[in-house]
């Protein structure tokens, strides 16, 4: 037996390349993948079966820029699946996703026959971020985006969807989790720091992931390939943090630089009050503008309006 690395953990980490390969891929991760898919749309649709694909999408012109999913699958309904992990914010993510659903799309118009239709099949993208996608929405862990109809707030087409699981955003406790989906996202933020299957978790579901998961169990080509993944992912943590961090600083450093300002501003708005009620006391006590002026510093004409 293998003796565990404890700087790895027990099992591999699920939000590194290599653990969504592991676990998700087709070398071993099928049936995970099939569950995975069937916790995530609740009965919205029920997949079977699924069939991968290629990942790799190359533009038709030379100037169109290469694609390359993490996974691509199609399901036994022909539905298609692009499953995305994202460790970092990216400017413009949203539209890195209809990009990338688009470039799918593309490829799938029927083409070179009579009778040419535009009927298209079902497409998903599939996001897991080990980031919150919007920084006033801290509380929201998923998202279930489809195209609407703005007006009447009605699905207006039905065959494309995004969902994303915003990782960092989900903090359920074991005993508020209660659906496959919350299951799901509790392995994906705490895979590699358990010991054994949980007992909330149904093994007939979730067994296999903790089968193939052992760290004990990769060959020596595997391992190299999972430190190596392991590194990618804490170098991504370590500049998302070092970022939040010095943005933090930025607004706590802004706001001291406000509070001052506004400090000041009252500061003198004060002073001038104080000015204007001494002022206003002179004159009443017969003192001449000018005189008035001189010692208080207000001007004449400020003087006589009081």
């Amino acid at each position: 037996m293998k003796k565990q690395n404890n700087l790895l953990g027990k099992y591999v980490d699920m939000c590194t390349d290599f653990g969504m390969k592991l676990y998700f891929g087709p070398r071993s991760g099928k049936e995970n993948l099939i569950h995975f898919l069937n916790g995530l749309f609740a009965g919205e649709k029920v997949i079977r079966d699924l069939e991968y694909r290629p990942t790799e999408r190359i533009g038709e012109q030379e100037h169109n820029r290469k694609v390359i999913f993490d996974l691509y699958c199609t399901s036994d309904d022909n539905s298609h699946f692009i499953i995305e992990m994202q460790q970092l914010p990216q400017d413009f993510f949203r539209d890195r996703m209809v990009y990338y659903s688009s470039r799918l799309i593309h490829t799938l118009v029927p083409r070179g026959h009579s009778g040419n239709t535009y009927e298209l099949p079902e497409v998903y993208f599939i996001g897991i971020l080990n980031f919150a996608l919007d920084n006033i929405d801290n509380d929201r862990y998923y998202y279930d985006v489809v195209l609407c109809d703005r007006e009447k707030g009605e699905q207006f087409y039905d065959k494309l969807g995004f969902k994303l699981l915003c990782l960092p955003n989900f903090r359920k406790e074991e005993v508020e989790i209660k659906s496959f989906m919350d299951m799901w996202l509790y392995l994906f933020k705490h895979m590699s720091k358990l010991n054994e299957i949980p007992k909330f978790l149904d093994k007939r579901v979730f067994g296999l992931i903790f089968d193939i998961g052992e760290v004990s169990n990769l060959n020596s080509e595997d391992m190299k390939a999972y430190e190596l993944s392991l590194k990618d992912k804490r170098d991504a943590e370590s500049i998302r943090l070092t970022a939040e961090r010095i943005g933090m600083e930025k607004g706590i450093k802004k706001g001291m630089e406000k509070g001052i300002e506004k400090g000041r501003q009252e500061e003198r708005a004060k002073a001038e009050a104080e000015k204007r009620t001494s002022a206003l006391k002179m004159l009443k006590s017969g003192f001449d503008s000018k005189v008035i002026a001189d010692i208080i510093g207000l001007s004449i004409e400020e003087i006589e309006k009081l």
